[in-house]
């Protein structure tokens, strides 16, 4: 069990070298990527996600769906770190003939369902719960959403999905950065209270900081703790961006790379 401490060590690391990869590829999706950052780090070094680089089919694992695909960077940087493939495969996302794209994909060791197609992911876990639910096994889905995805009705049929069946094992994570790939959220087809909306639809629902790992660390133990046989929806609020000093919550975060004399600026700032 890892420390707060260790766990935003850990987290500057990642941020740093998805940056250099990000920057090396000259292409890429960090403004999600750095919003949902800390939550996955907690997800893969806390030990609350069971799961073994070596054996990535591993029948008692825990599943984990990035719905949010295009902000698999620092993602496939943490399976490199943890062993999942070498590190210097980094080197190659986004270039010709890598198996890491630019959304994630189920040809990259540790990825359960190829994702990018947004409003898929959560529909995805909730058949992976079901599945377990019906065959008396004991794992755990994750699935981690993006505001925006969840403009999309998919999500919504989802989400009753999931509380009809009762998938008390089914724990949802919304990246809660209130930005689209163009326009804040509210601007376009607004979403909160969202609490509200996600409790509407049967959910037990947590809310925090998501880059807060404390508050991470307290929303998860919630969920292992009820008793509730409801989903659990966590709503991270979170920056997107988080990091980059020149796009931090500004719509550009979405697909727009630092340039000039802000990757510079940005290096300094991640150091």
């Amino acid at each position: 069990m890892s420390t707060v401490k260790t766990l935003c060590q850990k987290a500057k690391q990642i941020r740093q070298e998805t940056f250099e990869m990000v920057m090396n590829a000259k292409c890429g999706h960090m403004g999600g990527s750095f919003s949902s950052l800390e939550v996955m780090v907690y997800l893969y070094y806390s030990g609350q996600l069971k799961h073994r680089p070596h054996d990535t089919n591993w029948s008692l694992r825990d599943r984990f769906i990035l719905s949010k695909g295009h902000a698999n960077n620092s993602l496939y940087v943490i399976l490199a770190d943890l062993g999942y493939y070498p590190k210097d495969e980094l080197k190659s996302f986004c270039q010709n003939g890598t198996f890491l794209g630019n959304h994630s994909d189920r040809i990259v060791p540790g990825i359960e369902v190829s994702t990018g197609s947004l409003g898929h992911g959560l529909g995805l876990g909730a058949g992976l719960s079901l599945g377990a639910k019906l065959n008396g096994e004991s794992f755990k889905t994750y699935v981690i959403l993006g505001d925006g995805e969840c403009q999309e009705g998919s999500v919504w049929e989802a989400s009753m999905f999931a509380a009809q069946h009762k998938l008390k094992d089914l724990i949802a994570i919304l990246d809660r950065n209130r930005l689209g790939s163009e326009d804040f959220t509210e601007n376009t087809s607004g979403l909160d209270s969202v609490e509200d909306k996600w409790k509407a639809f049967g959910w037990e629902v947590f809310s925090i900081d998501g880059h807060s790992f404390k508050e991470i660390e307290q929303a998860m133990n919630a969920c292992m703790a009820s008793l509730s046989d409801k989903p659990k929806m966590i709503i991270a609020n979170t920056v997107k961006g988080k990091g980059l000093p020149t796009h931090e919550n500004q719509p550009r975060a979405h697909h727009t790379l630092p340039k000039g004399d802000e990757i510079e600026e940005t290096r300094r700032a991640l150091l």
